[in-house]
């Protein structure tokens, strides 16, 4: 995260933006996984389309293959998406406010809804991870993939990493909220990567 230097900060700023600046840099990465992700889905879609009509067979591994990685684009995903604003929205007022009232928009609805929500997700997917792992859970269909709880471990990375952009978003809140406006997220669109 460039961050312009203008002075001395308080210490909790500093430290604040650089724990922002470690959980975008997690989810920046988690954003380049998934676009290699999405190269993949693509030519393990391929590969099993041109296998099964113009070869003439069939291997049931590669079509759960390619649905595994497509996963993995969707819920992987889900942080950067964040980061970078690209989430759908209804900005009738939202953008039109002052970059304070957003901070403190942003910072109660992580607050009051997004938290809420990773608790009570986090609890019921560790359960349906775990009891995955517990059974070695495999494919019901035969010549499937083996070890489905890799594939609902990425349900637990979905928790962790959409709770630390919320996590970025409170800190960035604080921030901006203390007067140090620089470091508001541009929710205009990829604002989190502009900088970098």
């Amino acid at each position: 995260m460039a961050i312009p230097v203008a002075g001395a900060e308080p210490g909790w700023v500093r430290a604040s933006a650089r724990a922002v600046g470690v959980i975008d840099g997690i989810c920046r990465w988690s954003g380049y996984i998934v676009a290699w992700a999405t190269l993949a889905t693509v030519i393990l879609c391929f590969a099993t389309v041109y296998l099964r009509y113009v070869m003439g067979t069939g291997l049931i591994w590669l079509q759960e293959a390619y649905i595994w990685t497509h996963v993995v684009v969707i819920v992987m995903g889900a942080g950067y998406t964040m980061m970078t604003g690209g989430f759908v929205r209804v900005d009738v007022f939202y953008s039109h406010w002052s970059v304070r009232k957003r901070a403190l928009s942003d910072m109660a609805m992580t607050l009051l809804l997004l938290l809420p929500f990773l608790i009570i997700f986090g609890i019921g997917v560790w359960t349906f991870w775990s009891s995955s792992f517990a059974s070695d859970e495999g494919s019901l269909n035969p010549g499937g993939m083996g070890n489905y709880w890799l594939l609902k471990a990425t349900l637990l990375g979905f928790v962790l990493l959409i709770g630390l952009q919320g996590l970025a978003f409170v800190l960035r809140g604080l921030m901006v909220l203390a007067g140090h406006e620089r470091y508001a997220l541009n929710h205009g669109g990829h604002g989190a990567d502009a900088n970098h």
